[in-house]
Parts: structure tokens; C-alpha cells; sequence
């Protein structure tokens, strides 16, 4: 009888893997795996991603490996790997000038570099620490975060800094946070706010973008530590990651409530909304889970797509139906990058 149950479990385990989901039986197919990119001899973490649509380049932020990783965007193919880059964390890349924007939390500061030979032609002069950072792109700017536990030499509080994209100078008021842990920011693109995760206080901080006057402050009631953070902004909604536990909540950013909340992957480091098929994926350990935007105030999980162990950063191209997830490698597991197609979705159903 024990055998027969494995067996059972066995087909159960391996058609859910040939189905691209798991524990969904209805559920449409979201994503495809098209393919990995191994990245033999990485040991470590990645953090966020870039991308170049017109040169067709990724760029990937190798975290613990003090490197900037170049892959062809639509192939996969890796085509470069820069170094001495400290521990670099997010990335922008300015096509006007081709030239990228590298956040470091080393004491050597983010930095500039020349798009077509990657050479360090500058740095932004922030305090040090700088992790997160967000382009506006109604304003042309970066938000950066600098200082708190980040920082070489740990800080108490942290500051929450402007860039000019184009010149990488710093503008706008310094604006100061009583924590060591600021985590993900985002934008209002036809409104003038820009939301905050305060992660050391879980709660979400609403600055007006202009002033960096605080609007309004609330709870996240469903965990601590809210990390990563997207925008609805036509339905109203924001999507936070929180860390303790691992969970998806939507807030309305009218009134800052609670919409829905769903369990997430283990060391979820990548969440991103496709506004075009009304779904959000959440990229953490062994799955990305995606979840469906039935109209503004109805969410469901719709799949666990099979990823691997430490595959927790993730990347959305919208233009080429992509989604991109960095697999940092350790003694069982291969650094690599996975891509995936984009499924269409068969319903859009919320008000744009």
C-alpha cells in the first residue's frame, strides 16, 4: 500500500512539473520555461536586475560575487561578466546616454558606468549603504535608499535620497527614516506620490514626490519586514512582500486597508504586476507563485510555477512577454539564470 502511495505521488509530483504548476488543477498556464543559463563557479546570492530592450542586454547584480552580469536579453546567452564592482545591488540603465547606474552598499558608492565598455566613469555622491533604488520615470529620477544596517559601518537611521537620472546628481530634500531598514520604493506616474516600505517598523510610508512631505503612514498588519513593493496605480492598489511571514498583501492607496493577502515563496527577493494580463509573480524559493487580479477588490493564487532552491530574484520584460529569475549558486545549488514566455491571460476582467 506504501508503495502504491509513493507511485500516486510520484505521477501527482511529476505531471504538476510537466503542467508548470502545482496544487492547481484549473488553473491556465501562466508561464513556460523556455531555458537556464548556468554560471558556473558564481557561489552567492544575486540581487536585482536591468535591462537594455534596444541593445538587447540584461544586466544582473551579483551580489555576493561583487560583479555585474550581461546576458542577451531574447537568447539568454551569457556575454559578460564585470567585476570589482563591491556588492552591487540595483540597477538602471539610461538609454539616452547608454550609460548604467549601479547601486552599491560598499563604501565606494553606486556607480556610473559606460555602457559600451562598462568602465566606471563616475559614482553618485550619496552617503554609503545605498541598497534600494527606483526610477521614476515621470520625473526622471532615482530613489535611492543610503545608510541603516546596509551601510559598511552600520547606521541607525536611513536616508532616503533623489537622483537626476540623466546627471546622477543628487536633488530634492534628504528625507530621514528613524530605522536601519528601508526596503523597496515605487512611483505614482500620473498622481505625486511615491509609496515607502519601512521595513524596520512594517509599516508603509506615503511621501509626496515633489516635497517628500509624509502624506500618511500605515501598518502592515499581515507580517514584518515588508521588502519588495509594486503599483496598480489605475486600480488603486499596492503590492508589498512581507518577510515575517512570507506573504502577498494588497493595500488600497486610498486608505491604506488591507485588500487581500496570500501565502508567498520562502525568500521571495522578486514581485513584480503585469498590468497587461492582471497578475503578479512573486519569485522565492523552489516556486514563483502567481496570483490573478480578478478586479480591484478579488485576488486568487493561480499556480506555483516550479523554479529551483535560491531562485528568489525576478525581473519582468513586459515588451517580450519574458520573466527572468536568478538562481544564486551555493554547495547544492548552480547559479544560473531561468527564463520564462509570459502566457497571455485568457481573462481581463479589471478596470484599467
Amino acid at each position: 500500500m506504501t508503495t502504491r502511495r509513493n507511485t500516486l505521488k510520484g505521477i501527482a509530483i511529476a505531471a504538476a512539473l510537466l503542467l508548470g504548476t502545482t496544487g492547481f488543477a484549473h488553473a491556465e498556464q501562466a508561464l513556460k520555461p523556455l531555458g537556464r543559463t548556468d554560471l558556473p563557479g558564481y557561489d552567492g546570492d544575486f540581487d536585482h536586475f536591468g535591462a537594455d530592450l534596444k541593445g538587447n542586454r540584461l544586466f544582473l547584480a551579483g551580489e555576493d560575487g561583487g560583479t555585474l552580469e550581461v546576458f542577451d536579453l531574447r537568447s539568454g546567452a551569457h556575454l559578460k561578466t564585470v567585476k570589482d564592482m563591491e556588492t552591487p545591488h540595483a540597477i538602471h540603465y539610461e538609454p539616452m546616454t547608454n550609460r548604467l547606474v549601479v547601486s552599491n552598499s560598499g563604501d565606494g558608492l553606486s556607480k556610473i558606468l559606460d555602457g559600451r565598455t562598462y568602465a566606471v566613469i563616475g559614482t553618485i555622491k550619496l552617503a554609503p549603504g545605498s541598497d534600494v533604488m527606483s526610477y521614476d520615470r515621470s520625473m526622471d529620477r532615482l530613489w535611492f535608499v543610503t545608510g541603516g544596517k546596509n551601510a559598511t559601518k552600520k547606521q541607525p537611521t536611513v536616508t532616503v535620497r533623489q537622483v537626476d537620472a540623466s546627471t546622477g546628481k543628487p536633488t530634492g530634500n534628504p528625507i530621514t527614516f528613524d530605522t536601519d531598514f528601508t526596503e523597496g520604493i515605487v512611483a505614482e506616474q500620473q498622481g505625486k506620490r511615491v509609496f515607502i516600505n519601512v521595513a524596520g517598523k512594517s509599516e508603509v510610508a506615503v511621501l509626496d514626490k515633489d516635497s517628500g512631505r509624509l502624506l500618511a503612514t500605515w501598518p502592515v498588519k499581515e507580517g514584518q519586514n515588508n521588502s519588495q513593493i509594486d503599483l496598480d496605480e489605475a486600480n488603486k492598489r499596492l503590492f508589498l512582500i512581507t518577510r515575517k511571514p512570507f506573504k502577498l498583501v494588497v493595500l488600497n492607496t486610498d486608505t491604506g486597508a488591507t485588500v487581500a493577502s496570500f501565502d508567498a515563496p520562502g525568500r521571495t527577493n522578486g514581485m513584480m504586476f503585469d498590468a497587461a494580463n492582471q497578475r503578479i509573480y512573486a519569485a522565492g524559493d523552489d516556486y514563483i507563485g502567481v496570483y490573478r487580479q480578478i478586479d480591484p477588490d478579488h485576488y486568487e493564487e493561480l499556480a506555483r510555477v516550479p523554479s529551483e532552491k535560491g531562485a528568489k530574484t525576478a525581473y519582468l520584460v513586459p515588451e517580450l512577454n519574458r520573466l527572468y529569475v536568478a538562481v544564486g549558486g551555493s554547495a547544492t545549488a548552480k547559479a544560473g539564470l531561468l527564463r520564462y514566455e509570459v502566457i497571455p491571460s485568457k481573462t481581463t476582467t479589471a478596470t484599467r
